[in-house]
């Protein structure tokens, strides 16, 4: 609502102002600035006395009124200054943080629209300049290019290099980007022959606005040896041989635990299946054993007997020959008791169970 208030305000103001007649003159109109985006933009126009009505309109849109009795103001981006010299009147025009839709026709006029002077006003936007590295690592005496970027610039920068490193050859150009209005590319190609730094320069028409870019540049001999100095990188060679051959260590390391897991698996159920066998095979044997032992018996059993100490026959009859050899060559100190049947019997010594036999 005040916007608009404002807007019939100055059209009855422009109106009343026309309807009424004055002999001032514009004796001085304002003057082409060029302003960097954000800043301030200043312009006067310098008119006679007896004028009743300024306007001040940009790109034919009226900003500012001016009267002798009040100022109307629509935008508060807008100001203005009023000064008196040698008799004349002088309004200057003050437009507050400047943008780039800013740019264009400002105008002067009086209350009759035949008295009006113009002037241009350009605003300047200032970019980055972009360089990929920091740091550049270049052979000795071999050519190489290095590029700098100047981005989001309005209008377009003048580029330029200072080089500061020996070299045997330096020459550079400048290209529009295809892709983008508001950058362009300095291509900088020379022969180094010893470090220094290298700086990209960026120079705006009209201002007295500068930018740089600063970039170091390493030349390192271009023998193999130089490549083990301290400070010098690694050729991209050296670099994927390096990473190629950790890869196949990696694999390598992989395939020998897996190889290794799979022979102790393998033996230690080899072990398991040959323990199993020798039980079953010792199973076997006993039951064997237990099945022909009732057939070789003769006598009486003795129950209390441990087949842990089982005699053989052999075994046997030898300890019986010794048992009466020795009782025919001892001498008849008793006498002997009624005939019976002989009764053998043998003891073995320790703590181990004795088999009583009966022979018939």
């Amino acid at each position: 609502m005040e916007g608009s208030w404002r807007g019939i305000l100055a059209a009855l103001v422009v109106v009343a102002g026309l309807a009424a007649s004055g002999s001032s003159q514009i004796i001085e109109g304002p003057k082409n600035a060029t302003v960097l985006v954000g800043q301030e933009a200043h312009f006067n126009c310098t008119i006679s006395r007896g004028w009743k009505l300024i306007m001040w309109s940009l790109n034919d849109t009226v900003v500012l009124i001016v009267t002798t009795t009040q100022l109307i103001i629509p935008d508060k981006r807008f100001f203005s200054k009023s000064y008196e010299e040698g008799g004349n009147f002088i309004s200057e025009l003050i437009i507050y943080d400047v943008q780039p839709s800013d740019a264009g026709h400002v105008k002067c006029s009086l209350e009759n629209s035949d008295h009006q002077r113009s002037a241009f006003l350009s605003v300047q936007v200032i970019g980055k300049l972009l360089i990929h590295s920091d740091s550049l690592v270049v052979i000795e005496d071999e050519p190489c290019n290095v590029t700098c970027r100047a981005v989001g610039w309005t209008p377009l920068p003048d580029l330029s290099w200072e080089i500061n490193a020996s070299v045997s050859h330096s020459s550079y150009y400048s290209v529009p980007e295809p892709d983008d209005l508001q950058s362009v590319l300095s291509i900088l190609a020379l022969t180094p022959k010893g470090s220094g730094t290298l700086t990209c320069v960026a120079n705006v028409k009209g201002l007295q606005v500068h930018d740089s870019y600063t970039v170091y540049l390493t030349v390192v001999p271009t023998h193999v040896g130089s490549v083990d100095k301290p400070g010098s990188s690694l050729p991209t060679w050296a670099i994927v041989l390096l990473a190629v051959s950790f890869s196949l260590l990696f694999i390598l390391t992989v395939v020998l635990i897996i190889i290794f897991g799979c022979h102790c698996v393998s033996r230690r159920e080899k072990t398991e299946s040959s323990f199993q066998r020798e039980i079953m095979k010792s199973e076997n044997v006993k039951t064997n054993k237990e099945t022909f032992e009732p057939d070789l018996k003769s006598g009486n059993e003795n129950y209390g007997f441990s087949s842990g100490e089982l005699i053989t026959t052999r075994e046997c009859l030898y300890r019986r020959g010794r048992m009466f050899t020795d009782a025919a060559q001892e001498p008849d100190h008793h006498q002997r008791g009624p005939t019976s049947r002989p009764h053998v019997s043998f003891h073995i010594a320790g703590p181990r169970i004795t088999r009583n036999v009966t022979l018939v």
